[in-house]
């Protein structure tokens, strides 16, 4: 795909977002589009289904999931201590110390990644760190931790290793878990470091 039509597919629903807020809850943006489109080609905003399973399980304290959906579908399903943040409201004051902080992991999630990855744009645009978006959303989520297939018996040790983990992350957390696989030893994802953040500068003066 040609980078000038990669980069209106990234900056048009950008625009359409900023758009519908009002004005007097906008920050000024710090990246250019140029800038952001080459973070989004390098694919890093993106933590795999796997990591944040592992994350769960393991209660890591670090993890901060952000549904971005419609509060009616929040409600209806969420992942394990996630928090409802919609889409529309993202840039209200509110949300500024979750999303601009050096403490927390913040993955944003949707039912596919697009919505989440507009989130993720907004939020670098405001040069904020430490925030990530859920490798293809819950649908993603469903067919590789809730249900994850068997690899055919040809599949190279790896694959099952990586099944074996989807697996028991899986009934961990409620799934189906699949068919039992060949026992053989997983390795747990790597999660991405956490950024450090720039201090506020306190306002001068006072009484």
């Amino acid at each position: 795909m040609r980078p000038r039509v990669l980069l209106a597919l990234f900056v048009i629903p950008l625009g359409l977002i900023i758009a519908a807020v009002p004005q007097n809850k906008t920050n000024p943006f710090r990246l250019t589009a140029e800038e952001l489109l080459a973070e989004a080609n390098s694919r890093s905003q993106f933590v795999t289904p796997e990591t944040v399973a592992n994350m769960i399980v393991s209660k890591d304290p670090s993890l901060r999931l952000i549904d971005v959906r419609s509060q009616d579908e929040f409600e209806k399903y969420s992942l394990p201590g996630a928090m409802n943040i919609p889409l529309s409201d993202l840039l209200s004051e509110q949300y500024a110390d979750i999303l601009n902080q050096d403490v927390k992991m913040n993955v944003f999630y949707s039912n596919g990644s697009l919505s989440a990855n507009e989130a993720w744009m907004l939020t670098r645009q405001l040069g904020y760190q430490n925030n990530f978006v859920l490798e293809g959303g819950l649908n993603y989520w469903f067919e590789t931790i809730m249900n994850p297939e068997k690899p055919a018996s040809s599949s190279p040790d790896e694959e099952f290793a990586k099944y074996d983990f989807r697996k028991s992350a899986g009934m961990a957390l409620g799934g189906g878990g699949g068919v039992q696989a060949e026992k053989t030893q997983p390795s747990l994802p790597v999660k991405p470091a956490i950024t450090s953040v720039p201090k506020k500068k306190k306002a001068a003066g006072g009484c």
